[in-house]
């Protein structure tokens, strides 16, 4: 591992446990900035920065080196105040409208951390069953709520972004958990039948929030990483709530059931190798947890998932070809529960089918016979973005490596 990410690893565990690092051996700028620039693209500057800013190391620096990164830390951490606590009034709003929506990840994670405003989302999630959606719709748009997407049809659609004018609020109202008609994990929301009847209660702030069960909830983070694992990646922050989560809500999991359910879909290795990420790293205690023999007894090695996950960033957008490349790993698992062998498919990843492109082209579904457009308008853009190079090769080459990943941790047939 390389020493920046080493250093990052420790920042980001002493951050867990609202602790400072203690390094003492003066580095030099650059490998700061490069330390700065990892928790940038992980989304975690506020957490890094709280735990580095005062060690003997820092003291070092020049005094105006850090200032940059203490303004953006100081702007991130209030302005997430102010989204939960607007989220808060919005939440208090829809239970008033007679909603009774869960709200999943976000701010229920964010509630496990030390500072929890120090943990940054972009938006928050809310799950409401479907024959609620329209009530909630309407009780969205009391509050002043707008669809982020105005063109889009929210009838048909499995989620709707809404923002509201003046305010950094920002949710996902889910109709299901992830997109039905995804060949390559739709049939995940099959685990999540009847979750509303057995939600739970937690505390957000003084505020009873409504979400899922222990056992469903970490299933769901779990199944949220597995699913941004098989397009381009997932970010450690994601790791982070998935540790907190168990070492808070560890006695009350099934971890009989959670291992029977990742393992039905492949994904036994994977998480696995996420709890040794976790407590290697990041202060995951399977004591704490409650963590059985029939966990700990998985044989893998997490290190090829942690160097994916550390290199692509939050949802392995760290690079743009990694995201193009998703197309070849998404059609190797969709092919593979279709029955065939996973491969790369080049035509595929040039020319997707409608149902593959209808999240990024909504009219697809109404007007499938366009799909041509559709292609020609993806290449125009996908020739923008990699200008500079020949992208195209290097996301073929991306997506055919992380398919060999997916075969070291089970997902994939070899």
């Amino acid at each position: 591992m390389k020493q920046q990410d080493e250093r990052f690893l420790q920042a980001l565990a002493a951050a867990l446990k609202h602790e400072k690092t203690a390094w003492e051996t003066a580095f030099p700028a650059q490998d700061w900035l490069g330390l700065f620039e990892c928790a940038e693209k992980h989304h975690v500057l506020p957490m890094i920065y709280e735990a580095v800013y005062d060690c003997p190391a820092a003291r070092e620096l020049d005094p105006t080196f850090l200032l940059p990164f203490k303004r953006r830390t100081i702007q991130q951490v209030t302005l997430q105040a102010i989204k939960t606590g607007a989220f808060l009034q919005l939440y208090a709003h829809l239970q008033k409208a007679g909603i009774r929506p869960l709200v999943v990840k976000g701010i229920v994670c964010r509630a496990l951390y030390p500072d929890p405003d120090a943990r940054v989302s972009g938006d928050e999630d809310v799950w409401v069953q479907p024959e609620q959606f329209s009530a909630c719709h309407e009780a969205l748009l009391a509050f002043g709520m707008q669809p982020a997407e105005p063109e889009k049809d929210i009838e048909t659609a499995y989620e709707v972004a809404y923002g509201k004018p003046g305010s950094p609020l920002y949710i996902e109202l889910h109709k299901s958990l992830f997109p039905p008609d995804s060949e390559a994990y739709g049939d995940l929301n099959r685990f999540f039948a009847g979750a509303h009847d057995r939600a739970a209660v937690v505390s957000v702030q003084g505020a009873a929030v409504s979400t899922l069960n222990s056992t469903d909830h970490l299933f769901y983070l779990i199944c949220h990483a597995f699913k941004h694992f098989l397009h381009s990646g997932f970010g450690i922050r994601q790791v982070c709530d998935i540790a907190l989560f168990a070492n808070a809500y560890g006695d009350g999991i099934d971890w009989p059931r959670l291992l029977a359910q990742c393992t039905e879909i492949h994904a036994e290795k994977f998480s696995a190798a996420l709890f040794h990420i976790g407590e290697k790293y990041l202060g995951f205690s399977p004591e704490k947890a409650y963590l059985p023999p029939l966990w700990t007894e998985i044989a893998v090695d997490e290190t090829a998932l942690l160097e994916d996950l550390l290199s692509g960033g939050v949802y392995g957008a760290a690079d743009r070809n990694r995201l193009h490349s998703s197309t070849i790993t998404l059609n190797a698992v969709a092919a593979q529960k279709q029955g065939g062998k996973a491969k790369r498919n080049v035509l595929k990843t040039v020319f997707p089918s409608a149902k593959a492109l209808s999240g990024r082209y909504p009219y697809l579904k109404k007007y499938p016979f366009l799909l041509p457009a559709a292609w020609g308008d993806r290449l125009l853009k996908y020739r923008k973005e990699t200008a500079a190079g020949n992208g195209a090769a290097e996301s073929i080459r991306i997506g055919s490596q992380r398919i060999e990943l997916m075969k070291q941790y089970g997902i994939l047939k070899k």
